[in-house]
């Protein structure tokens, strides 16, 4: 499947990837449930495509905060992220134009970020604060449509870096920026660049900027990398759009392929495309997968974060999968 041999210690490693057979689901009535957040107090947080986030409760009850944007504006949240005081940051996937919006529990809504070094930032795929107080950004491409971003030879994706001193773009040239989280170590950015298919990593210096450009690893057909997490062994796990692959990557990049729910034929259509140069919105729309409706997401959730829920494009309700290694605390767990 890969230029790296999907391979791992034989410790917890499955015999052969799961499928959806093994899946639990929690939720109902999602729209477009994207991102997932979990916490410590057995809560799960989804963007939601109705302008929100939906709230699922340890008790199975649901609520909905959303609200309209400035001037209406309705937004399309992609990533999120849980703050202390209980509200929540909105990245806005636009047609046309993005940005990071704050989204209160009583539906009020206020800008965030607009602009990095004196730009408008353009549809914007991602937020998440890391353990030190500052905020990661995404942008995938500044390319309109976004869907010709959906190519190889993509390069226009960038990092925002948010802190006391401001917005920056801390990284630039990416192949489709997705999801950015950084290693249990703190000494590493890791992010997804989904139409190169790579993740890759910078070192995260002292004083919040980025190295250079590190390859850990490189994924093969039918896979587009797209949500990451990380588990206190330190391995990143992958989540991939069009396969519902969840993949484990060590440290070094090998990589173990822990669960798909693929049509094959689907994939055939869907790399021919991507060979070609023609992918479009119908490729990652178009999925005819029953159980896993085009997962883009992982949070470790439960009391000992074993267990993986993960977010998707297509579907109403998250999936759910037991796993034999914790997730780490993500900066937001104890927040409620």
């Amino acid at each position: 499947m890969n230029a790296k041999t999907l391979e791992i210690a034989a410790a917890a490693r499955p015999a052969a990837p799961l499928t959806a057979a093994a899946l639990g689901f929690v939720g109902h009535g999602l729209v477009r449930p994207e991102c997932v957040l979990a916490s410590a107090a057995g809560d799960l947080f989804t963007a939601d495509w109705r302008g929100g986030v939906a709230h699922l409760r340890p008790d199975g009850h649901q609520a909905l905060y959303a609200g309209p944007g400035p001037d209406g504006l309705a937004l399309k949240p992609n990533g999120i992220a849980l703050l202390r005081d209980g509200s929540f940051l909105l990245a806005h996937l636009g047609d046309d134009a993005g940005g990071v919006f704050r989204l209160q529990r009583d539906g009020q809504v206020a800008p965030w970020l607009q602009r990095v070094d004196g730009v408008d930032l353009p549809p914007t795929n991602f937020v998440t604060e890391d353990a030190a107080g500052s905020f990661w950004v995404t942008v995938s491409t500044r390319l309109k449509p976004r869907a010709l971003g959906y190519r190889r030879s993509c390069n226009d994706g960038f990092i925002v870096r948010v802190d006391a001193r401001g917005a920056a773009i801390a990284a630039d040239g990416l192949g489709y920026t997705n999801e950015v989280a950084v290693h249990p170590s703190g000494q590493w950015l890791y992010v997804n660049e989904t139409f190169a298919r790579r993740l890759s990593r910078f070192a995260l210096r002292a004083n919040g900027s980025l190295g250079a450009k590190e390859v850990v690893t490189e994924f093969g057909p039918g896979t587009f990398p797209d949500g990451l997490a990380f588990d206190e062994e330190g391995h990143a796990w992958v989540v991939s759009i069009v396969s519902n692959r969840l993949i484990r990557v060590a440290p070094d990049g090998r990589q173990t392929l822990w669960l798909e729910e693929a049509d094959a034929a689907h994939l055939a259509w869907v790399e021919a495309a991507y060979d070609a140069g023609t992918m479009g919105r119908s490729h990652l729309d178009g999925a005819p997968t029953k159980a896993l409706r085009n997962i883009s997401s992982i949070a470790f959730a439960g009391p000992d974060r074993r267990t993986a829920v993960l977010g998707c494009l297509l579907g109403d309700r998250l999936a759910t999968l037991p796993l034999p290694v914790a997730g780490i605390a993500p900066t937001h767990w104890s927040f409620v």
